[in-house]
């Protein structure tokens, strides 16, 4: 027997039994779409970070108080009680780091900004040391200038906002020269941030930069820091960050025995701890499928053996006109494997579908690869194949004139 008239033999099968072979694979299906749309979610996820990643700068890495992630209630409590980095902690970092570049610093809070009777409300307000937008990513602005170390020195009254306070204030007028309120202080615009847009349905255009100095003259200096660096080269890119350690343990007092009390972080670290953390995702959801698949597996044979018992008659009448013990056995086994493959194809296109309703309705970004795709569909492929087995054997075992008898 040739594979494509098994193939169109097993169709016509399939066809004639709509419900049920859509019952049959509802194990397999629910399995496919469940880690399909667990997989897009995930990788979205590693693809977001690994952009945020980017945008710190391969030779960047930032001092902080705190890490980026924390995990537990119990670690933020103990974060909580570490000592805020401070302008003498940025001064000592800027003069001990040699192999860095550039060193800045930057504080943020929230608040509401001003101008005239419009409110724009939880703006994002940094005071920042004029090198901040050059480390890393470069932060380019769509008009006017950055802060410059002038600035910083005199304390100046001037910001440089995001698009989102543009639009919300000025509209279709220049911004440049004109003058906001931030929390009852007047600052002249400088710059225009250039847009990129929200993540997570958090936009990153809602901002304002203000000079350090004047930040510290407007909210004091109890807020941490978090200070920014550059390393030279990859090359001195670990021995940068030795530096930055070394001086901050000296200012500490930390004995060799202790642990630091501050975190430098890096693009590297980040995305360790992210992959820490969506590896056991992995492990759940294949453990999940696997359990899912076996019991579709199950499932096919089940009906395959039915489908072989209900069709003793038709395998005794193609045995009896020449067809061999191997045709029946691939007649059966493409088949099942049919069968499972249609589950799994359909599982995808589910998938498919939820994820763009997520996309559409949620922040959360969505990526389904075509390694994952090809991936179920051969798993799935491959389940009725082995779930197939007995039956087709059983099949093409059976002795036509017994099999003629049953009519």
């Amino acid at each position: 027997m040739l594979f494509g008239e098994a193939i169109s033999i097993a169709l016509q099968s399939l066809r004639a039994n709509k419900l049920r072979s859509l019952l049959t694979v509802l194990g397999i299906l629910i399995g496919v779409s469940s880690v399909i749309a667990v997989v897009a979610i995930t990788e979205g996820l590693d693809r977001y970070m690994s952009e945020r990643v980017l945008e710190l700068g391969t030779k960047a890495f930032r001092l902080q108080r705190t890490p980026d992630i924390i995990t537990s209630h119990e670690q933020w409590q103990e974060m909580m009680k570490r000592k805020r980095l401070n302008m003498d902690d940025y001064e000592a970092v800027k003069k001990a780091c040699t192999l860095c570049s550039e060193v800045g610093a930057q504080v943020w809070t929230g608040s509401n900004v001003k101008r005239g009777r419009t409110i724009q409300k939880n703006v994002g307000i940094a005071g920042i040391t004029e090198n901040i937008a050059r480390i890393g990513t470069i932060r380019e602005l769509e008009a006017g200038r950055h802060i410059v170390q002038q600035d910083v020195t005199q304390a100046a009254m001037v910001a440089v906002i995001g698009t989102d306070l543009r639009e919300a204030f000025f509209g279709m007028m220049e911004p440049i020269g004109k003058e906001i309120d931030v929390d009852g202080h007047p600052l002249k615009v400088i710059g225009v941030a250039e847009k990129k847009g929200a993540v997570f349905g958090e936009s990153q255009d809602n901002f304002l930069w203000m000079p350090l100095t004047t930040f510290m003259k407007f909210y004091g200096s109890r807020r941490s820091f978090s200070i920014q660096a550059e390393a030279q080269s990859m090359v001195v890119f670990e021995a940068a960050q030795d530096q930055v350690r070394v001086a901050m343990r000296a200012r500490r007092h930390l004995t060799y025995n202790k642990p630091d009390d501050f975190n430098i972080e890096t693009g590297e670290t980040v995305m360790e701890l992210w992959q820490t953390m969506t590896r056991g995702i992995y492990v759940v959801t294949f453990v999940v499928t696997a359990i899912s698949l076996l019991v579709g597996g199950i499932v096919v044979m089940n009906i395959m053996l039915v489908t072989v018992t209900e069709r003793t008659v038709e395998i005794g009448m193609r045995k009896a006109v020449g067809a061999r013990q191997s045709d029946i056995l691939l007649q059966f086994l493409v088949e099942s494997a049919l069968l499972a493959s249609m589950g799994g194809v359909i599982g995808i296109l589910i998938a498919y579908i939820v994820s763009l309703i997520i996309q559409g309705t949620t922040p959360v970004p969505m990526h389904i690869s075509i390694g994952y795709i090809l991936i179920a569909i051969f798993t799935s492929g491959g389940i009725g194949v082995i779930s197939g087995i007995y039956p087709a054997y059983k099949a093409s075992r059976l002795d036509p004139i017994v099999a003629l008898m049953r009519e």
